[in-house]
């Protein structure tokens, strides 16, 4: 499909934005935190906990505001004013990770309270940019278009590792100290997001809106609240987004574990992160894939088999037992991250009235938020009671299940929608 240019700026946006998601929520942040609370005196338990609390609480804090945040961004030429206010918030206070000192007592702190506002800029303009997904593109478009994005954002965060590790390879190109090579990527996080950002953020067009009004924010509550009430007039989104909280729930899990699981096998921690940025590679082009495929069956089928897919992988990872076993186990991971993410975005995109967009995309970003909630519980209840993590991985299964029964199900309840 040959995208316009207002496309390929929303495609960008997803680019721009996971250089941040890798360097600081994933790959280097957590890493450089658990250090500077080291030397200030907190115990290697205790910054783990800090880290933990401060991604809930800000997650937390976002997930709630989401569904007022979407129904304020609704009205007229709101939405890329929002989509602006977030990101700006997301990429200063990522500058000021970067120059923070890393001595002394209290860092640690400053460090944690910043990357809370931080990561709550991140999350919150990533609710904005679904919901655009709804202007730039038409039902038809919808697949393609949120494919590449994931895409490109997989390829995005890739390359701005790569420049991070070439830091990290040449001592800081030989003039930065390991502190201030971390720092570096923290500015290059927020660079990165800025330069590719901008396009969108300058020229983001609103197609579909409510009609104005003069309270914005009591009438935005009344919105949700109708919303609420009425929800059996949306029956077939809102269906979906329970499938969606479950398989969604079983994706996540297996992200967040699989460095752990790969622990278990006596893989080594330089090792897993190059299993983690060759997920991302192959995720990128199996993205498109799955918008071919869409596009030659169906969103349905499409996403069918994608939860299939994880299904298999749940039960694969019963045979684990080597270095070799854990790749093929990631590899088919990366074959659909991508395009369970990018399919499931599309297929609710086309259920929700255009006009109130960013308000349902922030009940869709709650269930996103909340959806490691019953995955990480199963595994540990599995891995506990079987004294082995693979049971842990295949007792999601569970999760893959329900979703894709509930999804089996989901086309009966509203023909009225087109695939």
């Amino acid at each position: 499909m040959k995208f316009n240019k207002q496309q390929w700026e929303w495609i960008f946006y997803d680019w721009a934005n996971s250089g941040y998601a890798m360097l600081v929520t994933t790959a280097v942040f957590p890493i450089y935190f658990k250090a500077v609370a080291l030397q200030g005196g907190i115990s290697s338990a205790d910054s783990t906990a800090y880290w933990g609390y401060a991604n809930s609480f800000s997650t937390l804090i976002i997930a709630l505001l989401a569904p007022l945040l979407g129904a304020l961004a609704d009205y007229p030429h709101a939405k890329r004013r929002w989509l602006n206010i977030f990101t700006w918030l997301g990429i200063v206070t990522a500058m000021i990770l970067g120059s923070l000192p890393a001595n002394g007592t209290m860092a640690w702190l400053w460090l944690i309270i910043v990357y809370v506002i931080s990561n709550m800029g991140y999350s919150g303009s990533n609710l904005f940019y679904d919901s655009f997904l709804t202007d730039v593109a038409d039902d038809e478009q919808m697949d393609a278009v949120s494919s590449a994005g994931f895409g490109f954002g997989y390829l995005g965060g890739v390359l701005s590792f790569a420049v991070f590790l070439a830091a990290e390879l040449t001592n800081g190109f030989g003039i930065l100290d390991d502190n201030g090579v971390a720092r570096f990527s923290f500015w290059l996080s927020a660079i990165w997001w800025l330069l590719f950002a901008w396009p969108l953020m300058k020229n983001g067009q609103q197609r579909y809106g409510v009609p104005d009004t003069k309270n914005r924010i009591a009438n935005s509550w009344q919105r949700v609240l109708q919303t609420l009430r009425h929800i059996n007039h949306y029956r077939q989104a809102f269906w979906f987004l329970v499938a969606y909280f479950f398989f969604i729930d079983g994706v996540d899990t297996i992200v967040t574990m699989a460095t752990v699981i790969g622990e278990d096998l006596g893989i080594k921690t330089t090792t897993l992160m190059i299993v983690m940025l060759v997920v991302q590679l192959i995720a990128a082009p199996f993205s498109m894939l799955y918008a071919w495929l869409a596009k030659k069956t169906s969103t349905r089928r499409a996403l069918l088999l994608s939860i299939i897919v994880y299904m298999l992988i749940c039960l694969y990872a019963l045979k684990l037992k080597s270095a070799a076993d854990f790749w093929v186990l990631a590899i088919l991971v990366g074959t659909s991250q991508g395009g369970i993410q990018a399919l499931s975005r599309s297929y609710f995109g086309r259920l929700i009235p255009k006009s109130d967009s960013s308000e349902f995309f922030g009940f869709y970003n709650i269930l996103g938020k909340f959806s490691a909630i019953l995955g990480p519980v199963l595994v540990g209840i599995a891995t506990q009671w079987t004294g082995n993590s693979r049971w842990g991985i295949f007792s999601l299964v569970i999760l893959f299940v329900i979703g894709l029964v509930i999804f089996l199900i989901l086309p009966r309840l509203n023909d009225a929608k087109p695939e």
